[in-house]
């Protein structure tokens, strides 16, 4: 037995930072957040992030020229 905690993986550190960005009160109040990769973040775990971002609904990813990722998104109302 271990007392050590599994420590999390890069993917899993970047989608809880990205996490944090999007569910931030501003972020929720504009529905919108702008996406940065770190230096240190690897090519693929951000694609990967990006890409299943992108297939939830009612989302738009806007890939910016300085590298950046700007996310809009609609909150649909029940009748």
């Amino acid at each position: 037995m271990t007392n050590a905690a599994r420590q999390p993986s890069q993917y899993e550190l970047l989608a809880t930072r990205l996490q944090k960005i999007i569910n931030a009160p501003a972020a929720q109040k504009s529905k919108t957040a702008l996406l940065y990769k770190a230096p240190d973040e690897s090519a693929e775990d951000w694609a990967q992030v990006l890409a299943e971002i992108g297939e939830t609904d009612n989302v738009t990813i806007a890939y910016r020229d300085d590298g950046g990722v700007h996310l809009f998104w609609v909150v649909q109302q029940d009748d």
